[in-house]
């Protein structure tokens, strides 16, 4: 079976010093393709390295949790960027970029501001995007309504059904990773048995949004690092959607794949050149 992890921060300082360990884990698990979406434009050069040393893709864009210390000049230098690297068939999406209304006191405004700039980049360059969806649904959807793109990921989605549906319509697939492993997500499991199969995609979000049985409580994360994700474990993730949907796993492999290829047209024609 092969999976695409859609969303994975390969640059992320916890992986620094086991890339190769970390990519050889993900490839024995099956997992051959990483998404590598970059949060800062100086990001770009390092994620962009990576999806090339290993065999993955990847996107560039400004995180909403990263515009507060971007400068306005950095929208030039991602567009600019974009610009050179537009022929790289590696280079699959614009992101990671949205809007985040959870955390406090961000400036909503200049993060709406740098949101739609980064549409506006995409539909230049004609590639889809991959958006950071936090208690944000109605905002990025109201953003996607007056420049529209070629559609993608809503990553780590957590809105209602008709939220959902309004993404999919407007050629989105919705990324389920980590949260959806634990039982009380009631919500997130509801949308990924009742959404038609071609809206799922699956990712680990890794190093962050760790699946059930990594996940350390409060309490104990005082005493001991933060529980790591990371992409080998997408499969155990596959296993829970499976189940709720009533799927083998090779199914679910094959449905998500090709979702990811379908919402990510360049990731397609590279599994079609290099299997």
């Amino acid at each position: 079976m092969d999976w695409v992890d859609t969303h994975c921060h390969l640059d992320a300082p916890e992986f620094a010093h086991e890339v190769e360990d970390l990519v050889s884990r993900a490839r024995d698990a099956g997992v051959r393709r990483l998404v590598l979406p970059a949060v800062r434009v100086d990001d770009a050069p390092r994620v962009r390295e990576l999806a090339h040393a290993f065999d993955s893709v990847y996107a560039l864009g400004i995180h909403p949790l990263c515009v507060g210390e971007a400068a306005d000049s950095d929208l030039d230098r991602l567009s600019q960027l974009l610009s050179q690297w537009k022929d790289d068939p590696r280079l699959v999406a614009v992101g990671e970029i949205g809007l985040d209304h959870f955390v406090p006191d961000l400036d909503r405004e200049r993060q709406f501001r740098f949101y739609e700039a980064q549409l506006r980049m995409a539909s230049a360059v004609e590639l889809p995007v991959v958006l950071h969806v936090r208690r944000s649904a109605d905002a990025l959807l109201k953003g996607l309504r007056r420049t529209p793109v070629r559609g993608g990921i809503a990553h780590a989605f957590n809105g209602s059904h008709q939220q959902a549906c309004a993404f999919v319509q407007q050629g989105f697939a919705l990324g389920f990773g980590g949260t959806l492993t634990f039982d009380r997500s009631l919500q997130i499991r509801r949308l990924a048995k009742q959404l038609p199969a071609h809206a799922l995609v699956l990712e680990t979000d890794a190093p962050d949004i760790p699946p059930q049985w990594l996940y350390r409580p409060a309490a104990v994360r005082q005493q001991h690092p933060p529980a790591r994700n990371e992409p080998a474990e997408l499969p155990r993730i596959a296993q829970v959607l499976a189940d709720l949907r009533g799927w083998s796993l090779s199914e679910t492999a094959r449905v998500t794949t090709a979702n990811a290829r379908r919402v990510l047209p360049r990731l397609a024609l590279l599994q079609g050149a290099t299997g």
